[in-house]
Order: C-alpha cells, then structure tokens, then sequence
C-alpha cells in the first residue's frame, strides 16, 4: 500500500482536472463535507472557478462504536439510516434517536460555526459538484445527497479523490455523475491514501469559505 496523495490539497487539484471532462459550468457550485472536504473542495472550486460552500453532515456512529456508521444526517433534514449496521450492532430505536438528537445539536452548531451570518449557497437549477475527502462506508455522502436533491439542482455530481472499488453502485440512478481519482481493491480507510491525513480544524475550514467568497466577489 502507498499514498496517493501528499495533503487534501493536492487531491483537490488532481480531482479537479478529471472533473473538467463533465463540462461543468462556472455557475456551479461545490459543496464540501466537513471537515476534511473543504480543503479538497476548495482547490476543485477554485481551479473551476466555481462557488464553494459547505454541505453539513454528521455521520451517526454505534453507540460504544463511534466511529462505525450506522447512519449519517445533512443540514435540510436528510437521513439516512444503515439498517444492516444497526441489526448486527444491536442498536435499539432509542439509542438511534439518542444519537440522532445528539448530532442534530452539533450539525446545527457546525452550520453556524462554518458560515456565521452568510446565506447558504443557493443550489436550485445549478450543477452541484458534492466533494469529500475520501468515502469508506457512505454513509455521510448518502445524507448529503438526499439533502441536496431536496434544493432542486440542474444535476448533482460526486468528487472524490478515494473511495473503495464498486462505491459508485450504490449511488446508481440518485447521481448524475460519480467522478472519483482511484477506487484501490484493498480499500481499509481513506486515510491510508494521503501522506499527511492531519485533522483539519474549525478556522481552517473557515479560513478557506473566506477566500473562496472573496475570489468570487
């Protein structure tokens, strides 16, 4: 195994000149997951002069198990909900609400945080470009385009620098176009593909919506 990317923000780049080949418009707009999508999705917005905003999402982890996904919520209302996770992880319907109120409490929090008192990007008849740093379940990226899809966007297309082989399936006929750098076989986390996989902190992220507004404007 070896790193395919130096930092998020090469595969941003890398990303981008394969996102190119979807004659994308610069009236699009790219949605970035936080954290780790902004960075990526910040030099995908900037080399195609397009809009970059976040798309808010928090992943729902097993109780006990956090880091295991048994769901994932977006900023509009969308969830969506693994039922295979939760059966062989026993969770309960009240312990999944539990967690649901607790992430809905930082999703709102994050939102703020992200954008303070800037609109939210307007998404309805653009092409919306939805960018993460890598996927391994799905979960989040699931979340967010059923959030998306509510907002009415021309056509909605995924970004993403790793993700594991055959993860395009499972977003067959809810996407327009799944654009993804490399879907390795032995895929373990996408973490394992970047030299530096460094946490990407709250100024960062709004560091980078910052620069994006002023470029635009």
């Amino acid at each position: 195994m070896y790193a395919l990317f130096r930092d998020r923000s090469e595969a941003g780049r890398i990303l981008a000149a394969q996102l190119r080949n979807e004659g994308v418009s610069q009236d699009a707009v790219v949605l970035a997951l936080p954290r780790g999508g902004v960075p990526v999705g910040f030099e995908v917005a900037t080399a195609l002069d397009a809009e970059l905003d976040v798309l808010p999402v928090r992943k729902l982890g097993v109780p006990g198990e956090r880091e295991l996904a048994m769901g994932a919520i977006a900023a509009g209302g969308a969830l969506y909900v693994d039922h295979g996770t939760m059966h062989i992880a026993r969770v309960t319907q009240a312990q999944f609400e539990a967690v649901h109120a607790e992430e809905q409490i930082e999703l709102a929090r994050r939102a703020t945080l992200y954008r303070g008192e800037n609109a939210p990007a307007i998404v309805e008849g653009r092409v919306a470009i939805v960018v993460d740093d890598g996927m391994a379940t799905g979960s989040s990226m699931q979340a967010a385009v059923r959030a998306l899809r509510k907002q009415q966007p021309a056509r909605v297309i995924i970004g993403l620098p790793v993700a594991p082989l055959g993860a395009q399936a499972d977003f067959s006929g809810i996407v327009d176009a799944f654009v993804c750098v490399a879907n390795p076989p032995n895929f373990y986390s996408v973490g394992q593909y970047y030299e530096d996989f460094g946490e990407t902190s709250d100024d960062e992220v709004r560091e980078l919506l910052a620069r994006a507004r002023a470029r635009k404007s």
